[in-house]
């Protein structure tokens, strides 16, 4: 028989009223057993599994384990047989490893102390995944002569790991020691971002043919190709097995670490634990996109002097140091969180308040999960994917999420890609500039999400609503890609030398100008000219001399003969770097960026927190570990290769290594825009669709009993009731 639910007050755990327990084990007549309110003299405890009252000593870590029923003078009152109860009799509840569990560590053994390590491991797992490797993508890409479907492999490569091993992890993980499953799959990913970084040992030096040897005209332009030929793609395979190890290291973390917290805090609360692990989840990146734009402003070959700045296309940042870092930091926080017991102390009081919102099935099916014993042994893995799958609004919850996840994991790949496109900015910018919307937006929106569950106290219905409505205004936000900012004029790219447009699209840059220069298409180094027209290299522009600029240190090139001045007759001049982008619209084009961001995850918590309320208690963990699967497969892992894939069709330049395309040096802004708005336009719609459908095939729990436990819960009164009251039922927002 299920355990029996139970609910208590804000502030109290006293219990005042009786509680009726079925027992059909009974002679007729004698249908159910009522336990009074314990007397004065009697302290509070756990109920035993054998069906007996004790009293239990208070833990020395636990200052709340009191026993519920027993009295003092050690009598024990027999229970009828068929009813189960958990117990956490038995269990080592302190915090320390082995027996090796000292008292200053047992401050740290509460749902804070389990919450501050658990942040710090998903604002690492953040920073590393998905900061720094969004943040060094073109870096990477530019270093080791990569595509962008190819970087979206790299991407991928972390959803990959993680659908092999949700299933296991969520399944055996969910019914054994959650802290073990989560320090050593810290442990896991602190091992993958080591692994990350070694093509930076393992590869010779970066060289970079500077534009003073042979990028002006008249110069040395002789560049075999036995020298431009590399074969550095193939370290793709390695950054994809580090990804594969940061997947499998950060599966227990967004699933056994979410129930470790729902387990070991009030229901009412644990949208707020959930929304701060997430929004410290969302920070991660924010802050990997501001730190790692730092880092690549750093030349790779760290200690070496260059005679290039950041903004040259051949700059190569230290992508490598914020995974190097990184990695450190997981294999010192990984210890802590083995420390951890099963279960902390004074947890097993909210397993008797809980109030189940669970789908109910036209078969009654779903009872079968509240059983103790159920889902322990490999067995019971079909009926949970069964049970699971017959429930439609868990589903579509699911489908919900990978629609989501499908955008998020595309623009968090490519975001920095797009504004450095379309604003004209250096890799490093577009990296900070990123990271300064999702700091607001992601971490803002995620923790907002689950004040607005907690704050109206919404249920199951409520918060799908909620989702809904998100999504949404996400979705009318989405319009803003209608409009883009112009491309920067260039020379034989998006003109004719002469000012008019290439025909057909064909690129051109050999003109009369630059004739006599014998340039090389191989050497890419785009200048901006006085005519503000940007230009391949210096000798695309014909520019025959160059010295530096004492002011900002970028170099200027004189006697340009394909840039004629303003004023004078004569040749003009050209400095080094892309031409500054005067776009009218980028206000807009970021303020509503801003608000894609805000209301895409102020729905991140709320859906999870209807996924938890959607299913048995004892499937949560298995539930979250399938509806990874599912948005891994069908939104995480497409996302980055389709968005990749995506925006190589954009590409208007190709990097030419004699004859062999490499990476894309200039896209089209105005497709760039128009593939990521019908994308956006076709996930978001689906998303609202998914929320309708999962809103309308809610069943809940009969009105009478939930509605009972839970105005139990709100006033304080532990629920032990003899007879259900009918209250009126809490109206879903």
């Amino acid at each position: 028989m299920a355990m029996p639910q139970n609910s208590t007050g804000e502030n109290g755990f006293c219990f005042t009223q009786t509680l009726e327990f079925s027992c059909p084990a009974l002679p007729s007549g004698k249908d159910s057993q009522t336990f009074d309110t314990p007397s004065e003299g009697e302290t509070c405890g756990p109920l035993l599994s054998n069906g007996t009252a004790s009293s239990c000593m208070p833990s020395p870590s636990d200052s709340c384990a009191e026993p519920l029923c027993s009295t003092t003078s050690g009598e024990e009152t027999p229970f009828e047989e068929g009813i189960k109860y958990v117990s956490a009799d038995g269990e080592e509840l302190a915090c320390g490893w082995g027996r090796f569990t000292p008292r200053c560590l047992q401050v740290c053994n509460t749902p804070k102390g389990v919450l501050f390590f658990l942040c710090v491991a998903s604002f690492l797992q953040g920073m590393t995944v998905n900061g720094f490797i969004n943040t060094v993508i073109t870096s990477i890409e530019r270093r080791f002569d990569l595509r962008s479907y190819q970087s979206g492999l790299i991407a991928s490569s972390y959803d990959i790991a993680a659908c092999i091993c949700l299933t296991f992890v969520s399944y055996f993980g969910g019914n054994g020691h959650k802290p073990r499953w989560l320090g050593w799959g810290v442990l896991v990913m602190g091992l993958g971002s080591l692994l990350f970084t070694l093509p930076h040992f393992t590869t010779g030096r970066y060289e970079v043919r500077l534009v003073t040897e042979v990028g002006v005209c008249g110069g040395n332009q002789s560049l075999p190709c036995s020298q431009a030929a590399s074969s550095l793609s193939s370290y793709r395979f390695v950054f994809m097995l580090g990804q594969f190890l940061h997947g499998m290291g950060a599966t227990p973390l967004y699933t056994l670490g979410v129930t470790y917290l729902d387990e070991n805090v009030k229901t009412n609360y644990s949208p707020v634990y959930i929304a701060v692990f997430y929004t410290a989840a969302i920070l991660g990146p924010a802050a990997g996109y501001l730190v790692g734009g730092m880092f690549l402003n750093i030349y790779t070959e760290i200690g070496r002097e260059i005679n290039i700045s950041p903004e040259n296309t051949l700059w190569v940042g230290a992508w490598w140091i914020g995974f190097l870092g990184g990695g450190a930091a997981s294999l010192l926080i990984f210890i802590p969180i083995l420390g951890y017991p099963q279960r902390l102390p004074g947890s097993q009081r909210y397993i008797v308040m809980r109030v189940s919102e669970a789908h109910q099935l036209k078969d009654g099916s779903h009872k079968k999960a509240s059983d103790p014993d159920f889902g322990k042994t490999v067995k019971d893995l079909p009926r949970s994917v069964l049970l699971l799958l017959k429930n439609p609004t868990f589903i579509f919850l699911c489908l919900a999420g990978a629609t989501e996840a499908t955008l998020i994991a595309g623009m968090s790949t490519f975001g920095p890609k797009f504004l450095e496109s379309q604003f004209s900015l250096s890799a490093s910018e577009a990296a900070t500039l990123f990271g300064y919307l999702v700091v607001p937006a992601g971490g803002g929106g995620t923790f907002l999400g689950g004040f607005l569950v907690n704050k109206f106290k919404l249920r199951c219905s409520g918060i799908i609503k909620l989702c809904l409505f998100c999504t949404v205004l996400s979705l009318l936000a989405i319009f803003i890609f209608f409009i883009h900012c112009p491309n920067m004029p260039m020379a034989g790219v998006t003109q004719m030398y002469e000012g008019s447009a290439l025909p057909g699209g064909h690129l051109n840059l050999t003109a009369a100008c630059n004739t006599e220069c014998g340039c090389l298409q191989e050497t890419y180094s785009p200048v901006c000219g006085s005519d503000d027209v940007m230009y391949y290299s210096p000798c695309h522009a014909g520019c025959k001399k160059v010295s530096e600029n004492l002011r900002n240190g970028k170099k200027v090139y004189y006697e340009c003969s394909c840039i004629e001045r303003s004023l004078l007759p004569g040749p003009g001049s050209a400095e080094a770097g892309k031409c500054t982008s005067s776009c009218e619209k980028k206000t807009l084009l970021l303020s509503f960026m801003f608000f894609v961001i805000l209301f895409t995850f102020l729905s991140s918590i709320p859906a999870l927190t209807a996924t938890l309320r959607c299913v048995p208690d004892r499937q949560k963990s298995f539930a979250l570990g399938i509806q990874w699967i599912v948005v891994r497969t069908l939104g995480g892992i497409p996302g980055p290769i389709a968005f990749g894939s995506m925006i190589d069709k954009s590409c208007l330049l190709w990097q030419d290594q004699c004859g062999e395309q490499g990476s894309c040096y200039i896209y089209q802004n105005s497709a760039m825009s128009r593939y990521t708005f019908i994308a956006g336009l076709v996930y978001k719609v689906l998303g609202s669709t998914f929320f309708i459908i999962a809103c309308l095939l809610y069943k809940p729990p009969p009105v009478e009993s939930a509605v009972g436990r839970s105005h139990a819960s709100e006033n304080g009164n532990c629920g032990l009731q003899e007879q259900k009251p009918s209250l009126p039922a809490e109206e879903d927002i």
